[in-house]
């Protein structure tokens, strides 16, 4: 190879071995974090083992036949994984999102390989390998609908939203790479994997960083003052809609806040970042974690799991953030302690 290809395979092959580092990060922290994470490890596994293929395969023609196989097996698995890593809280019988798919893989080898049926395999199996990841996709983009929602309604994002619409999107574009390399290059998708590889590295530093991780707020509504009959409209009205527990919906924006309250959006945005001192997605949170506290407090019978989405929480684990940031405990410790 020469020095362009030289350079183009080495920034090809970093992201997939970081990312075997990555899944075998994941799958160990998986025993802290919860079982969910070994489905993001697979996830990420599953696409290393994908943009290794290609890129050996880019630089190699002549490669194995079984390689190649595996390679192109691995892609049946990504779009299970990520559905099982995004709505895990929402699916019990996970079982069924892999085994079937486990059996194609070795029903494809047995009868179907590669070595054998090459046109087979680019014509058919790989187009449909590519359709089933897409709709997989799209189904997952179901348990992200509560974090457009807040996009749309230029919420505050939670780390956890950002990190599993990262997810999601790079998975995505990923296939568009993919399923598009028969009109652009083949080794597109190793690329856009090291790209967004080393994209999603950067958001995992700023996760760790007290700042918004979304968007950044300006100044503070600079030479933006509110009316006294808003704040009166405000004040009056406000206390209702947490009467109502309309907080209970985990789709509830600042827009149908502000709809309620017969203001404009930015004007209750305002109110509650200067005289609350609060985001909205803050006070939205504060008001269910004090559901959720009743709930844990009076009702034995739930479960942990459900008192979050009892409370408004669209998954377990944003539950889990927000009731340890606003009360110090785990809402476990919270009702242990409650009953002392």
């Amino acid at each position: 190879m020469n020095r362009g290809n030289d350079i183009l395979f080495f920034f090809s092959l970093l992201g997939a071995f970081n990312g075997l580092l990555l899944a075998v990060y994941f799958g160990l922290a998986a025993r802290k974090k919860g079982n969910r994470y070994y489905f993001l490890a697979l996830l990420i596994l599953m696409l290393s083992i994908r943009v290794i293929k290609s890129v050996f395969f880019h630089f190699n023609p002549h490669l194995s036949d079984i390689f190649i196989q595996i390679g192109l097996s691995a892609c049946i698995l990504v779009g299970p994984f990520l559905y099982l890593y995004v709505a895990y809280e929402r699916t019990k019988l996970r079982i069924f999102h892999i085994a079937p798919f486990l059996i194609v893989v070795i029903l494809l080898g047995i009868l179907y390989p590669y070595f054998e049926y090459r046109e087979l395999w680019s014509q058919w199996i790989v187009r449909g390998i590519y359709l089933q990841w897409l709709i997989y996709i799209i189904v997952s983009l179901r348990y992200i609908k509560p974090i457009v929602g807040k996009i749309r309604g230029r919420q505050r994002l939670d780390n956890i939203d950002v990190w599993q619409l990262s997810i999601v999107m790079c998975v995505f574009l990923i296939w568009l790479a993919y399923s598009t390399a028969a009109y652009t290059s083949y080794i597109v998708g190793a690329l856009s994997f090291s790209f967004l590889f080393y994209l999603v590295f950067l958001l995992v530093i700023f996760r760790n960083s007290e700042q918004p991780v979304l968007y950044q707020e300006k100044e503070r509504y600079k030479n933006k003052i509110i009316s006294e009959e808003n704040i009166l409209k405000i004040e009056q009205l406000l206390p209702s809609v947490i009467e109502r527990e309309m907080f209970l919906n985990p789709d509830f924006t600042l827009d149908q806040a502000a709809k309620e309250l017969k203001i404009s959006k930015h004007v209750l945005s305002q109110y509650l970042n200067e005289k609350l001192n609060k985001s909205f997605s803050s006070f939205i949170n504060e008001c269910r974690i004090e559901k959720a506290k009743v709930l844990l407090q009076n009702k034995s019978n739930y479960s942990v799991e459900s008192v979050g989405y009892e409370s408004g929480f669209s998954s377990k684990s944003s539950f889990f953030t927000a009731f340890k940031k606003i009360t110090g405990q785990t809402p476990s410790e919270f009702q242990k302690s409650s009953k002392n």
